[in-house]
């Protein structure tokens, strides 16, 4: 006998047999019924969303290894195993210091007498020599003294002053761009706090540089980086492939957000007090964008239609690992070998020397993609309607993290955008690398004391990521900086 949980009040008065205390009675315990059903429902979830927060980790969620205290889970690889042996692979040349032909200085150790018979030989040219040589550091402070002359006319008593030459300092003494450039590489490129920058070079020289020293140094270095800013914007604004993220930053104690965009030569970085779009259009990259932005799903990004997008799959496969873990569902795991069979698709085709997979290939695909669609909308059905006389509430319906999950790669044009178009990669690494970078040196240093001095870190920081991205010598071409000459990125058009 199946029983009526919601009886009209017809039946509960036959029920009652017409006593109305009685059906009054059986009403009230059907409404504290209902409602105790509605309780254990979200208490339910509520346990299930808590179970689910306590097992996220860096491997199956957004959270950053950093978070994960004293119970970091074992690191676990998404990419699999390789199959080949740790080291050089076979084919490998390696790489080996060549004797140089102009060695700084040389010893040479001469043979006095012979080993055998014991007769002098001092006298006796070599007839050959054995090579070794040392490769070691020698620093110190150098000092250069320019003079400039004052001469007395002898016929008209006139005191004529010579002019200092171009690389004299503007003051009476001052440091020079070699030193600059490396005080600024070493804290915006390598991280060093100003303290212990401090410390370094007068462990290195025996000379102490202030911290204000240190900030002025920067400071002129990010003046003479402004050209080079506003070409990095440009060509950035006209590539094919963009990738772009954005990390938190404090700053003077408040929370900050920094906005990276790079196509894997060129970086920037530009520092708001928002995250979304206030700040990205601040940035001055994305407003306007045309070609393909590679991101991670954050809503704001989807406010620019003017280009394409594509999502991050390594975030995908993270997130459906979570699922796996935690829901127990069977679709994510379809859904993990079928992007990774789709990508090794396109990589082998990439290695054949095609441009696109064959027109078959992509709606083989596509259907596949499709049925596990249709597998996880069968496994996360949508919630029953509320009774009829159940209150409204405002806003959206809150989803399960796998139906939220399954919403958002329903977008597969996103997903698989790298499948239609070779140029555009399967995961969002290029971008996450160059903000990583960023929350290191907040470990580090700490919070920001202003944010003019986090934009001087980041112009400067977008200038030595890029230098290192082109495989240039960082050294040499901040120094080119302070002269007047620094780096430009060129436009690629592929």
């Amino acid at each position: 006998m199946v029983m009526n949980l919601n009886p009209t009040p017809e039946q509960i008065l036959k029920i009652s047999k017409g006593d109305p205390e009685i059906a009054a009675f059986i009403t009230a315990l059907l409404v504290q019924n209902r409602q105790q059903a509605e309780q254990i429902a979200r208490l339910e979830i509520r346990v299930k969303e808590l179970e689910r927060k306590l097992g996220q980790n860096s491997n199956n969620s957004s959270k950053p290894p950093s978070s994960g205290g004293f119970d970091k889970p074992a690191p676990k690889s998404l990419r699999g195993k390789s199959g080949k042996s740790s080291g050089g692979q076979p084919g490998h040349t390696g790489h080996y210091f060549e004797l140089t032909d102009h060695p700084d200085h040389t010893f040479i150790s001469s043979v006095s007498s012979c080993a055998c018979c014991h007769r002098p030989l001092a006298d006796i040219p070599a007839i050959g020599a054995q090579r070794r040589q040392m490769i070691d550091l020698i620093v110190r402070m150098e000092t250069t003294e320019f003079r400039a002359e004052t001469v007395c006319c002898p016929d008209c008593s006139h005191i004529n002053q010579a002019d200092f030459p171009d690389e004299a300092p503007s003051y009476r003494i001052q440091y020079g761009n070699n030193l600059k450039a490396v005080v600024s590489y070493l804290n915006v490129q390598q991280l060093l706090p100003l303290e212990r920058l401090g410390d370094f070079v007068e462990a290195l020289t025996g000379h102490r540089i202030s911290e204000g020293t240190i900030v002025n140094m920067n400071q002129a270095l990010y003046e003479k980086l402004e050209a080079f800013e506003t070409q990095a914007k440009a060509v950035l604004r006209s590539v094919p492939v963009l990738h772009s993220d954005e990390t938190s930053m404090r700053v003077n104690g408040k929370n900050h957000w920094v906005h990276g965009c790079t196509d894997g030569q060129t970086v920037h970085y530009a520092v708001h007090v928002k995250r979304g779009k206030e700040g990205m259009d601040a940035a001055g990259i994305l407003p306007g964008y045309r070609g393909n932005l590679v991101h991670d799903g954050w809503m704001s990004y989807f406010s620019y239609a003017e280009c394409g997008h594509a999502l991050c799959n390594t975030h995908h496969h993270r997130e459906l690992n979570g699922i796996i873990e935690n829901d127990q569902q069977q679709w994510p795991e379809k859904m993990i070998g079928l992007l990774y069979e789709i990508k090794g698709a396109v990589e082998q085709a990439k290695a054949d020397g095609w441009n696109s997979l064959m027109p078959e290939h992509i709606a083989y695909f596509e259907n596949r993609y499709e049925q596990v669609i249709r597998l996880g909308h069968s496994e996360n059905p949508p919630p029953p309607p509320p009774p009829p006389d159940a209150p409204k509430k405002k806003g959206r319906v809150k989803q399960s993290k796998a139906k939220n999950l399954l919403d958002r790669i329903e977008n597969r044009n996103a997903v698989l955008a790298f499948m239609y178009d070779f140029r555009i990669p399967f995961t969002n690494n290029e971008a996450e690398r160059i903000v990583r970078m960023v929350k290191l040196q907040q470990k580090i240093s700490g919070t920001f004391r202003s944010e003019k001095g986090a934009g001087v870190f980041c112009r400067i920081r977008s200038y030595v990521a890029t230098l290192q991205r082109q495989k240039l010598p960082i050294l040499e071409y901040i120094r080119r900086a302070l002269e007047g000459q620094p780096f430009m990125p060129s436009f690629r058009t592929v």
